[in-house]
C-alpha cells in the first residue's frame, strides 16, 4: 500500500471503473462514486452512490476518504453527460442536466477536496471532459457540451494557478473517440461522443481509443509532480487535425 487516496467520481463502468482498478493496481486507497454504483467486496475501496450534483454527495464522498482513509491525494472527476442537439432543439431540462453533472458536480466535489487538501499536504485533481467540444464541426452539434465542457477547462487553468503555491497541481484529460466495451461502439467519459466520433469520422490515428489509453493519460500526470494546469488531449490526433 502507498498510503495514498484517491476520489474517482462516475466510477462505475468504463473509464470511471478502469480507473478504480489501475489506483488500485498503484496501491491507493479508493472512494468511488457514481449515481448507481455496486458495493465493493475490496476493503481499500468505499463505493458511494449519490447524485455528484447535489453538494451532500460531495460531502459525503470526501468525508469517507478522510474519515476511512485518514488523507485525500487525488479527485478525478470523470462523471459527465454529453446532449448532442441542434442549440435551438434544446429543452430546460438538458441545460440543467448538462449544468448540474458537468460544472455543478465538479464545483461541489473540488471545492470540498480543495479545502481539504490546502490544509493538509497538497493534491492532485484531474478534471476529465471531452475533445470534441473544443471545436465547432457541422456534422455533430453540440454547442452545450462546448459551454459547460469550455467552463471546466478555463477552471481547470485558474485553480491550477491559484492553488500551486499550496502544493496543489489541476490538470486535465480530454478524450477523443474511446471504445467503451461495456456500451459498445465508441463513446466518451460519462456518455461523451458517439459511433464514429464527431461527423462520423475516426480520427487520424484511423481508429478509436481504448478505456486504457486515458487511464494511462491520467496516470501520467499522477507520476508527473511538475506538470499542472495542463489539458492533455487523448484523441488520435482529432485535435491538430482541426
Amino acid at each position: 500500500m502507498t498510503g495514498k487516496v484517491a476520489v474517482i467520481t462516475g466510477a462505475s463502468e468504463d473509464i470511471g471503473a478502469g480507473l478504480v482498478a489501475a489506483y488500485r493496481g498503484r496501491g491507493w486507497a479508493v472512494v468511488a462514486t457514481d449515481r448507481t454504483i455496486k458495493p465493493s467486496e475490496d476493503p481499500d475501496v468505499v463505493s458511494l452512490a449519490g447524485d455528484i450534483a447535489d453538494r451532500a454527495t460531495a460531502d459525503r464522498v470526501i468525508g469517507a476518504a478522510l474519515d476511512r482513509f485518514g488523507r485525500l491525494d487525488t479527485v478525478v472527476n470523470n462523471a459527465g453527460v454529453y446532449i448532442g442537439k441542434r442549440f435551438t432543439d434544446y429543452t430546460a431540462a438538458d441545460y440543467a442536466t448538462a449544468v448540474e453533472v458537468n460544472l455543478t458536480g465538479f464545483f461541489w466535489v473540488t471545492q470540498r477536496a480543495i479545502g481539504e487538501m490546502a490544509i493538509r499536504y497538497g493534491g492532485h485533481v484531474v478534471n476529465v471532459s471531452a475533445t470534441s467540444t473544443e471545436f465547432a464541426d457541422c456534422g455533430a452539434p453540440a454547442a452545450l457540451a462546448a459551454l459547460t465542457n469550455g467552463g471546466l477547462a478555463a477552471a481547470t487553468r485558474s485553480l491550477a494557478l491559484e492553488y500551486a503555491s499550496l502544493g496543489i497541481r489541476v490538470n486535465a484529460v480530454f478524450p477523443g473517440v474511446i471504445e467503451t466495451p461495456m456500451r459498445g461502439g465508441y463513446d466518451g467519459p460519462g456518455g461523451r461522443g458517439d459511433l464514429g466520433g464527431p461527423g462520423g469520422q475516426l480520427p487520424p490515428l484511423g481508429r478509436g481509443g481504448q478505456v486504457a489509453d486515458v487511464v494511462g493519460g491520467i496516470l501520467f500526470l499522477e507520476s508527473s509532480p511538475y506538470i499542472t494546469g495542463e489539458i492533455v488531449h487523448i484523441d488520435g490526433g482529432q485535435t491538430v487535425s482541426h
